[in-house]
């Protein structure tokens, strides 16, 4: 069942807004929320450049079981699968995409509506098929490794 509205909020609930001061508090947090989510769960990651969302997907995937030294940004493959743990995690990055057709082509629906976890780097360049009940996060990089991880206000733009 995919967490929705209100259910997005209790799975974050004690876990953002919140501020991390290394790449391996930015993991211990993610591994947090990966062990509340459950199958279905689409999590966008909002940020620049290095604001941290990939250290993110890290913890996430250490919280479902995945050993998170296999996780990399799937930036030049734009699909990165991890089996192994308690659920698969797919890890989308769309920064390279140059249309949202190029995105529908990739089968997104298997991994939208399949039994993973969905991670998604620069969803705002596929923001029109995110489902509603999409966890959305917003990253800053905030200066040395301090970061501030935040629930994603659609309406700040990205």
């Amino acid at each position: 069942m995919k967490p929705s509205g209100k259910d997005a909020e209790v799975v974050l609930q004690g876990i953002v807004p919140s501020d991390t001061a290394s790449p391996e508090a930015t993991q211990a947090l993610g591994r947090e929320l990966g062990a509340r989510l459950t199958s279905g769960a689409i999590v966008a990651l909002y940020g620049d450049l290095g604001a941290g969302k990939t250290q993110l997907a890290k913890g996430i995937c250490k919280g479902v079981g995945i050993n998170p030294e296999t996780v990399s940004s799937p930036t030049f493959t734009l699909i990165n699968e991890y089996s192994g743990g308690d659920l698969s995690v797919y890890h989308i990055d769309a920064y390279r995409l140059k249309t949202l057709d190029e995105f529908l082509s990739l089968g997104y629906e298997d991994y939208f509506f399949g039994d993973g976890i969905t991670l998604i780097e620069w969803p705002e360049r596929i923001e029109g098929v995110l489902p509603p009940e999409t966890i959305r996060l917003r990253l800053e990089h905030r200066g040395r490794d301090l970061r501030h991880i935040a629930i994603y206000d659609e309406s700040e733009g990205s």
